[in-house]
């Protein structure tokens, strides 16, 4: 893949990229951040790319890799971890706060699949693929997510 074709896919996928991002950040300005990173480490990897077909799994995991580094960067200088740190506004439906105190109250692990599968619009094998995790095993941890999410909004079935 030549830099003309990295610049037009990554353009193709910038919003999801951004989307994901945010919902693991909370905060538009470090998610654009975390995407530039991305965009930049993609770039300069770009020879590692075995397989283009795969381009926006492997972006995705970029990616998650950044905002990683960016929460382990705010847990060492803001002690009192992402509760320290103000929210800002984003443009998502995510905004709705119940939902998104329930979803930051996730194990990581599931988290990171709902963010992948709901959020960003990736299919189950590309969630499976940008985590790294065998398909089944991405489907048990969304099946326990959205358990554990109904179950804390209150949701769950009166018998």
């Amino acid at each position: 893949m030549n830099q003309q074709e990295f610049a037009g896919r990554t353009e193709a996928v910038k919003a999801r990229l951004y989307r994901t991002a945010y919902l693991y950040l909370g905060n538009e300005d470090d998610a654009l951040e975390a995407v530039d990173e991305a965009v930049y480490q993609a770039l300069r990897g770009l020879k590692q790319l075995r397989q283009p077909d795969f381009f926006e799994t492997w972006i995705t995991r970029i990616l998650i890799n950044a905002c990683h580094n960016e929460l382990r960067r705010r847990k060492r200088f803001h002690p009192g971890g992402d509760d320290a740190l103000p929210d800002t506004a984003g443009p998502d439906a995510y905004e709705h706060l119940p939902l998104k105190e329930a979803i930051r109250r996730l194990p990581e692990e599931l988290r990171s699949v709902v963010i992948l599968r709901f959020f960003s619009g990736c299919t189950q094998a590309e969630t499976a693929a940008a985590l790294r995790i065998p398909q089944g095993t991405a489907a048990t941890r969304q099946k326990r997510a959205l358990a554990l999410l109904k179950l804390e909004l209150g949701e769950e079935e009166q018998v």
